[in-house]
């Protein structure tokens, strides 16, 4: 199937009460254990890339390598950009065909955040979606995180949403970017945020958050959730003992397929935790 838009995505979870994962990819292993996962489940999905990641390659071979994976998968999958910083990351990723982005200035002041996000909104094509972020979700994102953390204030949303036009709401809640094994949803400030929104709700930092958590998030208008330190850290390990092993290891292939069943096994894992009801 070709790639779908992010509101194709969105319509089937909501319609069917699921919680979309949304999983960063760097590369060809990542991204063949991430749809291999998606075509065992069935469950519509994000995949997704941040503008730190594309250094590595660019958005346009990112676009060519998911969509060729995909050609065959029958189950729906957008493309994201994650974390779009500016406006320019913005345009480039939907120059390589994305089909769905975000624009990230939670940083900047809440006016200034309203225009960007709002500028976002008018570039993007009418069938992509496109999620902001109100609140800067603490942590690091490949060594790049907000100089001060803050939560999203219930106040604001409906004001944000209205005046940007976003179709998705990254939200902070407690989540926590990278491995925090702190972190914790605040559910009665997601609910809060929740009853003031008209948009579905994102929830960035799914690697630190306990298990048990997950399975809620249906109840709160979350309809994407985002995983990637668990595949980074799946492929870096998989690697890693490989050399320990043997230190003298040159199948190189061996071990990147094993690095692909790793992933795989880790997006299987977390969209069934999404979603407890999938069998």
């Amino acid at each position: 199937m070709p790639l779908v838009s992010g509101f194709d995505v969105i319509e089937q979870c909501t319609s069917r009460g699921l919680v979309a994962g949304a999983f960063n990819t760097t590369n060809i292993e990542t991204t063949m254990g991430i749809v291999d996962a998606i075509e065992r489940v069935g469950v519509p999905t994000f995949v997704q890339v941040a503008p730190t990641n594309v250094a590595l390659s660019g958005y346009e071979y990112i676009y060519d390598m998911v969509s060729r994976r995909l050609e065959k998968t029958k189950v729906p999958v957008a493309l994201h950009l994650d974390h779009g910083k500016n406006l320019q990351a913005v345009q480039d990723s939907l120059a390589a065909d994305f089909t769905s982005v975000m624009i990230d200035t939670s940083e900047e002041e809440y006016e200034e955040n309203v225009h960007l996000s709002a500028k976002a909104r008018e570039i993007a094509p009418a069938d992509v979606s496109v999620e902001a972020e109100l609140g800067a979700i603490g942590g690091k994102e490949d060594e790049i995180g907000p100089d001060e953390a803050s939560g999203t204030s219930p106040e604001q949303v409906a004001d944000f949403v209205a005046r940007t036009k976003c179709d998705m709401l990254a939200v902070s809640v407690g989540n926590v970017h990278g491995y925090a094994p702190d972190a914790r949803i605040d559910f009665d400030l997601l609910r809060r945020v929740q009853e003031q929104s008209s948009v579905p709700l994102v929830i960035h930092g799914g690697s630190g958050l306990p298990v048990e958590q997950f399975a809620r998030f249906h109840e709160f208008g979350v309809v994407k959730v985002n995983i990637a330190s668990d595949l980074r850290n799946a492929m870096i390990r998989t690697f890693g003992e490989a050399y320990v092993a043997n230190p003298h290891e040159h199948s190189l292939i061996k071990v990147s397929r094993n690095a692909v069943t790793a992933i795989a096994d880790v997006v299987e894992r977390r969209i069934r935790q999404f979603n407890p009801s999938v069998k």
